[in-house]
């Protein structure tokens, strides 16, 4: 049962890596390629930038996907190492 939650936070962390990639992009045409760079540095802060901008990029559905995608793949793989051990 632990390998498999493992699996699904793996699952939901490559998602997670998409909703980052969709937000850089974004937010590379928003501010620039500085900003951009500095995404792509600090993840923390795209995610920041990203729910700041939620209106003006029109990218809720993004956001909150990855949103769910963080709290799930936090819970998959403390639920994963937990059993696993």
């Amino acid at each position: 049962m632990g390998m498999i939650l493992g699996l699904l936070g793996m699952v939901v962390g490559l998602a997670n890596l998409v909703c980052f990639v969709m937000v850089v992009i974004k937010l590379f045409q928003a501010k620039g390629p500085l900003h951009g760079i500095l995404g792509i540095i600090c993840g923390l802060y795209t995610f920041i930038w990203g729910w700041q901008n939620v209106e003006t990029n029109q990218n809720r559905n993004i956001m909150l996907a990855w949103t769910g995608c963080i709290v799930l793949s936090v819970i998959f793989n403390v639920m994963g190492r937990a059993l696993a051990g």
